[in-house]
């Protein structure tokens, strides 16, 4: 009874020193203690030890990776790891990835942050995730895929179907429903399409998941939608808070298929023994619902009330205004904030994705690092010596040209790499001011704008943007806000926090301001009119490139 009461005294780092000089209560066989091996000798430390849970686990299923975080209760990342994934473009228009990939992701990434931290399995209290929005994932009634390779957010396949469902319904009708315009985007026309041109792939598939579901599915073998997935899928139904049954039926879709939609902050779960077995993770853990990375990034950086933006640029780069309601516009879209109200949203598809494009294009045998790219970029003046870059990549999901394509424009012999490094950078800015410009324009305040995800590390991007937006930008301490909102989650489902309100206020922190240059305003404000104009004389070759 001595050593059981040292143990709760002085803790359990007490207790491993303690014992291993003092073996008056080791079994009958015992020799010596080897590293790794005293729950061997000793199964109660093994409890004593599970009962510590001060660790929360939060992963983020990217576009250009899957990332996992061990997540102190203060908000601190202990530990981080992530691992890089590839898009498929077989043809113009489409982007798909393997959910494999992503599990496969998970799993390297998981066990590669539990290593970093004493006992770190042992001490997750909790997991919750997000991840990429709008990818269409399908399962039979085994739990296997029913299609290796999901059309993600940025496919754009779905673009007949989408008009001639426009052509066909009143889709002005449908806002007051869906709260969303139709586009190319939504699972809803992805589902549409699969049932069109791949209907056995269709008729075997007894469920349909988002990205983050279907790691979570892994984790748990449970399923279920978050409202903030459901409410930005082109099938939900805003004012009764469930699928929508009139839509369905229009596009011919068996609701049968989709799982109860849930909070995002609802235990769903808890870890599998065979999901245990390939992450490393304890059997048992709870598994939280989780979110959409899009307002799991906006809750994680504290953009939760009107008047405040926010820029958050990963692979692509969303401008959000937060509202009280729903934009009932044909162009602007909509998602469920996760305390409430509604995000109102432009997006653009290649941001973050046309600067990796350029790193590996401009110089494919060994190509610069994104800090050297920056600080080649940083020698060039403010527009590039008159070089305009188009990052319409992949196109758009908004505009009324999803066949947009991207240019240079204005190159000269003077221009160098280092030039069209900063275009592409300005390119993506003056893409988001055009935005932010028709968002305004249909009455949205922007007080201020908070950036998040990977642009939030990149100053002289930063600079770049408060310049063209003409806006303050204020910058989180934490720049992973996608994981720190996640951990919040995970945190309040298992009692760290007594609400999601006081978990934004004592984690969310922010280190700075970046003010617009004024002289890289005047500058700026001139070439984004040369943008707006190029933008539309573009149109009518794109669409000639089509036929």
């Amino acid at each position: 009874m001595s050593i059981n009461c040292i143990a709760i005294e002085h803790k359990i780092e007490l207790l491993f020193r303690a014992t291993l000089t003092d073996f008056r209560l080791a079994p009958p066989g015992f020799q010596g203690i080897e590293s790794g091996n005293v729950d061997r000798w000793f199964p109660w430390l093994r409890s004593l030890e599970q009962m510590k849970k001060d660790l929360l686990l939060a992963f983020d299923v990217g576009t250009s990776s899957v990332r996992a975080a061990l997540v102190s209760e203060t908000g601190k990342i202990l530990a981080f790891a992530a691992e890089e994934l590839e898009q498929a473009i077989p043809q113009f228009g489409w982007s798909q990835q393997s959910p494999r990939a992503w599990w496969e992701g998970l799993v390297v990434s998981v066990r590669r942050v539990l290593q970093k931290v004493a006992n770190g399995a042992d001490r997750v209290a909790a997991i919750a995730g997000c991840g990429q929005m709008h990818g269409v994932v399908l399962i039979d009634d085994a739990g296997e895929l029913v299609l290796e390779e999901a059309p993600i957010w940025n496919d754009k396949r779905t673009r007949e179907l989408v008009a001639q469902f426009c052509a066909e319904q009143d889709t002005k009708a449908l806002l007051p429903i869906v709260a969303n315009p139709p586009t190319v985007a939504w699972p809803a026309f992805k589902l549409a399409w699969i049932k069109q041109n791949l209907p056995k792939t269709y008729d075997a598939a007894r469920t349909v998941l988002m990205p983050k579901d279907y790691i979570n599915f892994k984790l748990s073998g449970e399923c279920r939608f978050d409202v903030t997935e459901a409410s930005s899928s082109y099938l939900f139904d805003i004012r009764t808070g469930d699928w929508s049954a009139e839509v369905l039926k229009l596009l011919g879709l068996d609701p049968a298929k989709l799982p109860l939609i849930g909070q995002a902050t609802e235990v769903l779960g808890s870890v599998t023994k065979v999901a245990a077995e390939s992450t490393g993770l304890r059997a048992g853990t709870p598994v939280v619902v989780g979110a959409g990375d899009f307002p799991v990034a906006l809750f994680g950086s504290g953009v939760t009330s009107p008047g405040t933006g926010c820029d958050i640029t990963g692979t692509s780069t969303v401008i959000t205004l937060l509202s009280e309601h729903p934009a009932a516009d044909p162009i602007i879209s909509n998602v469920r904030g996760i305390i409430g109200g509604w995000a109102a949203f432009t997006i653009l598809d290649a941001s973050g994705d046309a600067l990796r494009w350029a790193r590996r294009t401009f110089r494919q045998q060994e190509p610069y690092s994104y800090e050297q790219m920056m600080s080649l970029a940083e020698g060039v003046p403010a527009g590039a010596d008159n070089l305009l870059f188009l990052p319409y990549l992949n196109g758009e999901r908004l505009a009324h040209q999803p066949n947009s394509r991207a240019q240079f424009f204005g190159l000269t012999t003077r221009h160098t790499a280092a030039h069209l490094y900063r275009a592409a950078m300005e390119g993506v800015a003056f893409a988001s001011r055009k935005n932010i410009e028709l968002m305004k324009s249909r009455g949205y305040r922007l007080d201020r704008m908070v950036t998040a995800a990977g642009g939030a590390r990149t100053r002289l991007w930063l600079e770049i943007k408060a310049s063209i937006y003409n806006t303050t930008i204020l910058v989180p301490s934490e720049p992973e806000c996608g994981v720190l909102g996640c951990a919040m989650l995970a945190g309040f489902a298992v009692g760290f926090f007594s609400s999601l309100e006081s978990a934004r206020a004592d984690l969310v922190r922010y280190e700075g301001e970046i003010f617009p240059n004024p002289r890289w305003s005047e500058r700026y404000q001139k070439l984004q009119l040369v943008f707006d104009d190029l933008y539309q004389s573009s149109e009518k070759f794109w669409d000639r490139l089509e036929s």
